[in-house]
């Protein structure tokens, strides 16, 4: 199953910017490492804004609710970070399935 991921991070005033870079530097490192095994597809950052986008390829909706649970981000800050997940398919797929039914 693939999943659109649109993260958005906000910090309160108990936390230093610093703090936040200090989890996200951690958050990316598990993100990179997911990219390179394969659970994400790709990833990205809005610039100018605290909200990053991920693209992610797994089993099932449960797994992405085990994984979301335990990334660093959501483990050190999660009242601050707000998921809103969509189920995805491909085009490529799609587009197949239309000009099926038009057979």
């Amino acid at each position: 199953m693939l999943f659109h991921l649109e993260f958005t991070v906000s910090y309160g005033a108990q936390m230093s910017q610093q703090d936040l870079f200090r989890i996200w530097a951690e958050e990316a490192g598990a993100a990179l490492g997911a990219k390179d095994a394969g659970v994400v597809v790709d990833l990205w950052k809005a610039a100018g804004m605290r909200k990053v986008f991920a693209i992610v390829k797994v089993d099932s909706a449960d797994m992405l609710d085990q994984i979301s649970f335990d990334l660093p981000i959501m483990k050190q800050m999660g009242q601050h970070v707000d998921i809103k997940a969509t189920a995805i398919r491909r085009y490529e797929d799609f587009a197949d399935d239309v000009k099926s039914r038009l057979e």
